[in-house]
């Protein structure tokens, strides 16, 4: 693959299949945490869902490596290395023996597949800017968006045939074939004379650079504060949909409905971006969901918070529809000021909005009791405040623009 190839098929296909693995590596697990739970006898069900947080912990401190590491000796070798740490993670959480033996292998492979999730977008941002690059990178997400619809319904097969450390067993295979397809497909995206030396002076003058640039900050907070209910929804859809609706069996269908929201508004996204722009793509979409789920909580009133199922799917799929349109323009906003140091922003960017969605998920996913509230509230504050830390950032930018050409 030469380097004019970067907009063929097959180089989209490979993004998104490595890509895919961190969203493989969360989906898959979903139908398998009341099992994990009952095995390892914890107290409170809802703690399973640190098979979840614990995964994010480790992709949140690779990102932080292989970023600036890939800017220093190219993409490649550090895509390796988080391979091999992947497959090291699966294996401890294929043979744990209690839930803290499975929580290191889940953050072993959060750090390993922090690698080819985080050096992907630099791969990206090494050849294309602007609208353009969030073109590309819907189409990319549109592709990949096919693992989160399929990967709970896999996880559910393999957990009717066999025991739920098998679903690991399929993680290993899919890092062997994707790894495998980078290795033979993939060629050296970074030259080196555009290389930067890999020293702790180089990574606080990133950090100052990515703080200096106030739009890329802010955009990755707000990135991070949508994750972070994405983050609350993944923690809390077992537990809603199979302890409180009873869907053990249809968990995978439902939880595919949203999963398809998300990729429809990827494609369309792809579609409309390059007319309209991404910051008034972004605008309509935290308004959208900020007015759906104003609405859907009259609706939980009035049901004491558990609505028939059917409502709570006809809220949930064109809320995922705006959170699709979301992911793509805020990472992409967030990265365009930072080409000069691709790699690193990219690392800063992912890390930093994965720190704050962390606690975020983890609170929703703890509030579970018995109703939909915690989910539902939780997109209504991402929403709102996303909106007002955007107001502010252009009200400000807008009083610097005045005060300079005065």
């Amino acid at each position: 693959m030469n380097h004019d190839s970067t907009h063929s098929k097959a180089f989209i296909v490979l993004l998104a299949g490595m890509m895919s693995l961190v969203a493989l590596s969360v989906d898959a697990m979903l139908p398998a945490l009341v099992a994990i739970a009952d095995d390892f006898e914890l107290a409170n069900p809802a703690h399973a869902q640190w098979t979840i947080t614990s995964l994010f912990i480790g992709l949140s401190v690779g990102q932080l490596i292989y970023g600036p590491w890939s800017d220093a000796v190219g993409r490649k070798p550090p895509i390796y290395v988080g391979y091999l740490l992947f497959i090291v993670g699966s294996i401890i959480c294929v043979l744990s023996s209690s839930f803290s033996w499975l929580m290191v292998g889940r953050v072993l492979q959060g750090m390993g597949a922090a690698a080819p999730r985080i050096i992907t977008m630099a791969l990206v941002r090494d050849k294309l800017k602007g609208a353009e690059m969030a073109r590309i990178m819907s189409v990319v997400f549109s592709v990949f968006i096919i693992v989160p619809i399929l990967a709970p319904a896999v996880g559910q097969v393999i957990l009717t045939f066999s025991h739920w450390r098998w679903i690991f067993g399929m993680l290993l295979a899919m890092a062997i074939i994707t790894g495998l397809g980078f290795w033979r497909g993939q060629e050296e995206t970074l030259a080196e004379d555009k290389r930067r030396p890999l020293s702790l002076k180089s990574f606080i003058e990133g950090l100052k650079f990515l703080l200096a640039e106030r739009s890329a900050l802010v955009y990755t907070i707000v990135s991070g504060l949508v994750f972070g209910a994405f983050m609350g929804y993944l923690n809390s859809a077992p537990l809603v949909f199979i302890k409180l609706y009873d869907q053990a069996d249809n968990f995978a269908l439902l939880f595919a409905l949203s999963a398809v929201a998300v990729g429809a508004a990827s494609l369309v996204n792809g579609r409309l971006v390059l007319k309209l722009g991404m910051r008034l793509m972004i605008n309509r979409a935290l308004w959208g969901l900020l007015v759906l789920t104003s609405v859907f909580c009259l609706l939980l009133l009035a049901t004491n918070g558990v609505p028939p199922l059917w409502w709570f799917m006809a809220y949930l799929i064109p809320a995922f529809f705006c959170v699709g349109i979301l992911f793509g323009n805020l990472n992409s906003l967030a990265m365009e000021p930072l080409g000069a140091i691709a790699g690193m922003g990219s690392a800063f960017v992912a890390s930093i909005s994965t720190l704050v969605a962390i606690p975020i998920g983890s609170v929703i996913g703890l509030s579970f009791n018995q109703s939909c509230y915690p989910v539902v509230i939780g997109f209504w504050l991402v929403a709102a405040s996303s909106l007002l830390l955007i107001k502010c950032f252009d009200k400000t930018s807008t009083e610097a623009e005045l005060s300079a050409s005065a």
